[in-house]
């Protein structure tokens, strides 16, 4: 994963800094004299060199333990020692890790066959699962809690992009890559039940749980099979906007 660079100050941040014990709730998950940003130490993971250029080489067992580390910061917030400066610094990084992670699950899905068909646009709010039969490209875009689509789409699960559309997707946007917008909405209706991420299980914490992903990606499949599309399921993904 290619990530932005990094402020040379972050790391030296790790090892200046005091921070007093936090325990959260019944594990004693401690954070003494590690550093105000001791957590985040291990955003070492990424190792930067090449003249000038900036290449990111992500170690899956150290990012394992950022991500278990930055969880249990959050479980934590307790922050009194931690300066404003140093605050802004650490938001400012934890930002642009926002940023290139949420880049990187955007391309998840650009493998997938057929190759002619452009990428659908993931509607911000909501998310796409996507999967291919017999080289046909289907999508199905899905909304978080508290928001509903611009149009209706109780009889259109799904959008399809293949040979026989002109590896065009057949949307209700006419002319685009975009198969839906999530508008921020008091009721859910203009969808099938199934278009909606649950309340309080948006699309990334669907996305980050493998069984409720499976899940999404399985009413697809079923959806599919129900009008017919029937053969091997192949390059199935979730995307998050």
């Amino acid at each position: 994963m290619v990530a932005n660079q990094w402020d040379v100050t972050l790391l030296a941040n790790c090892v200046n800094n005091t921070q007093t014990e936090c325990v959260v709730g019944q594990n004693a998950a401690t954070m003494a004299p590690r550093g105000t940003f001791a957590w985040l130490c291990s955003l070492a993971v990424f190792s930067c060199s090449a003249g000038g250029a900036t290449v990111c080489n992500s170690q899956t067992e150290l990012f394992e333990r950022l991500s278990s580390d930055v969880t249990v910061a959050a479980e934590c917030a307790q922050f009194s020692m931690v300066s404003s400066h140093d605050a802004a610094s650490l938001l400012l990084s934890m930002r642009r890790l926002s940023a290139a992670l949420h880049r990187h699950q955007l391309t998840e899905c650009q493998a997938a066959e057929p190759q002619r068909c452009p990428q659908a646009k993931v509607p911000p709010n909501g998310g796409l699962a996507c999967a291919t039969v017999a080289n046909k490209r289907y999508c199905k875009p899905l909304c978080n809690h508290g928001y509903d689509f611009a149009f209706l789409r109780r009889s259109r699960p799904y959008d399809e992009c293949s040979e026989q559309t002109g590896s065009r997707w057949r949307s209700q946007y006419v002319g685009g890559d975009a198969l839906a917008v999530c508008q921020e909405s008091p009721t859910q209706v203009s969808g099938a039940k199934t278009a909606y991420f649950p309340e309080a299980q948006d699309c990334l914490t669907t996305k980050s749980s493998s069984r409720l992903q499976s899940s999404v990606l399985g009413n697809l499949t079923s959806e599919l099979r129900g009008r017919g599309v029937d053969g091997e399921v192949e390059y199935a993904c979730l995307v998050c906007g």
